[in-house]
């Protein structure tokens, strides 16, 4: 999965510079580029990596839980 993430990044990366080098010579053509690089990352590529990330945690250890805060003592106020 690793090697996955890898290459779509490599790939988000070329689109986007693609993009930046044919705004710098043709114009405008290269914004469609850079837009394609930015919303496969941001719809691939990151959904991807936070499922590899997290897969295998609890996400409870990383939320808040309200109970405890209940409990807590405010002696100085």
């Amino acid at each position: 999965m690793k090697y996955i993430i890898r290459i779509l990044f490599i790939i988000i990366l070329g689109l986007i510079g693609y993009g930046y080098y044919l705004k710098q010579t043709v114009g405008n053509e290269g914004d469609k580029w850079v837009g394609l690089g930015v919303l496969i990352s941001a719809l691939v590529l990151m959904p991807i990596f936070l499922w590899h990330r997290y897969k295998n945690k609890k996400l409870e250890d990383y939320m808040f839980k309200f109970d405890n805060k209940k409990d807590e003592k405010t002696e100085n106020q």
